[in-house]
């Protein structure tokens, strides 16, 4: 029997398609400005090899920035959560970062890092890094005190405490910004490929699209672009049942 999970999501989807395809049709909206999900998907057909490469070249650059912006989240959220002057010092930087409308600094960053992927991942990571930094700092900060005193008691090391007790407890904290910050580092990375000078890449392609007014195009861009973000979290829960299936959260 399918189950619920499955069939739920998918007619959600189904109905948000029909009514996207009936407020085009009746209200005869222009195709460059809406273009019904009936003509994306003729487009799709078409070219499918062209939109699933493009895909392949926004997925790398989401993970490869996500990635990196990960570890550094975590460099710096474990000293945040170690010392309470840095966390308070820190914080406002962050929310400068994060606040901060990244699409009006693009060319800027093009012009700093000479265009191509290195600004691409620079804008994906940077955009993602305070979310992930908060996620890691609340979840190291909610770590069992009792845990901690039993490790003080036997002189274990700050390389050891963070390892052994820290990082498990951040780990549901951390998948739960993931979310947003996958969602932030998709969007980072299809702009960022429009405006980084490159010709690969679903932002790219969408980019030329919008210059040359092909509706057809530009919107399966970002269709595709939404595939690949969904395809993407349904990854991250995956991955969040295995890693996390001590977890109370992940308990039937």
């Amino acid at each position: 029997m399918i189950s619920r999970r499955v069939v739920a999501p998918v007619v959600g989807i189904v109905v948000f398609g029909l009514m996207w395809e009936l407020l085009v049709v009746v209200n005869d909206v222009r195709r460059f400005v809406l273009l019904p999900p009936s003509a994306i998907l003729t487009e799709l057909r078409e070219q499918p090899g062209f939109y699933w490469s493009n895909a392949l070249v926004t997925g790398r650059h989401m993970l490869v920035g996500l990635s990196i912006s990960l570890v550094l989240a975590i460099a710096v959220g474990s000293v945040m959560a170690a010392w309470r002057f840095v966390e308070e010092a820190t914080q406002p930087v962050l929310i400068l970062i994060l606040v901060t409308p990244w699409v009006a600094y693009i060319t800027s960053v093009v012009l700093w890092l000479d265009g191509g992927t290195p600004t691409i991942l620079f804008m994906v990571a940077f955009t993602s890094f305070p979310v992930f930094t908060f996620g890691v700092v609340g979840g190291m900060k909610s770590a069992d005190p009792a845990a901690r005193e039993l490790l003080a008691s036997v002189d274990a090391r700050p390389w050891e405490v963070l390892w052994r007790l820290r990082l498990p407890a951040a780990l549901p904290s951390v998948f739960t910004t993931a979310r947003f910050a996958m969602g932030l580092g998709l969007a980072a990375a299809y702009f960022a490929e429009g405006s980084a000078l490159t010709t690969d890449g679903l932002g790219a392609i969408g980019r030329r699209a919008a210059s040359f007014n092909d509706a057809e195009i530009l919107w399966t861009t970002i269709v595709s672009s939404a595939l690949l973000g969904i395809a993407g979290l349904v990854l991250l829960s995956l991955l969040e049942r295995y890693l996390l299936r001590w977890h109370a959260s992940q308990r039937p």
